[in-house]
């Protein structure tokens, strides 16, 4: 009986097609590039342990976690994770991948302030993001349509998120591929392969913030109708 109108849903699909894409290229581009291996032969959490010394980081420890592409810093126990497809590898991919965490970990330790506010954000974007359309459901259940606009407000907090991720992301990135090629770790083509493969991840967080944009439009338009 209660529902969200389905033609809403129109909004989504731009951006779900784009964060289709972007899963896709990311996918086929650390595959490509998993082939290729680095000139120097060192494995990625190799490259990651010299960088992370280079930088004065030799209390964060690495460790491998199981999956593919859930390599991730997290700077509350100061652990920089890489999934068992980049650990060991010697590939120019899993070696950008591992630098691209570094990144990261040297922005934690330099107090860069886009990373501070995503992780302070990231309590409120995870309750907000969800809280949101039990608003939703409950204004269509009550009639009391004012639940919508909190829930919008929560919203907000989920895309605002996503949005202060992509300088983040981008400049872990840009970051990486600088220390790779100043510590001679890749060489020339290597440096082209590595930059692709994080040029195809960042194009992932660039789909997700259109799609937590989406989403949120998606609200406006539904508050708007029960209003009218």
């Amino acid at each position: 009986m209660y529902y969200i109108p389905d033609s809403s849903l129109i909004i989504l699909f731009p951006a779900m097609l784009i964060a289709f894409i972007a899963q896709w290229r990311i996918k086929s581009t650390f595959n490509r590039y998993s082939t290729v291996r680095s000139s120097r032969g060192i494995t990625a959490a190799q490259a990651a342990r010299y960088l992370l010394d280079r930088a004065g980081l030799n209390y964060v420890s690495i460790e491998m976690i199981g999956g593919s592409l859930t390599d991730h810093y997290d700077p509350r126990v100061k652990k920089l994770r890489l999934s068992q497809t980049v650990f060991n590898s010697t590939s120019v991919a899993a070696i950008g991948v591992a630098a691209h965490e570094t990144g990261h970990a040297i922005q934690h330790s330099t107090g860069y302030v886009p990373l501070i506010l995503r992780n302070r954000l990231v309590p409120i974007a995870n309750f907000g993001s969800n809280a949101a359309w039990i608003l939703v459901l409950l204004a269509f259940i009550t009639g009391y349509n004012p639940l919508i606009n909190i829930g919008i407000l929560l919203f907000s907090a989920a895309v605002l998120f996503q949005v202060v991720t992509l300088p983040v992301e981008y400049n872990a990135s840009s970051r990486a591929i600088r220390l790779l090629e100043d510590e001679g770790i890749l060489y020339d083509d290597e440096i082209g392969g590595a930059r692709k493969v994080l040029s195809a991840a960042a194009l992932t967080y660039v789909a997700a913030t259109l799609v937590a944009i989406s989403q949120l439009l998606r609200l406006i338009l539904i508050s708007r109708r029960r209003n009218d």
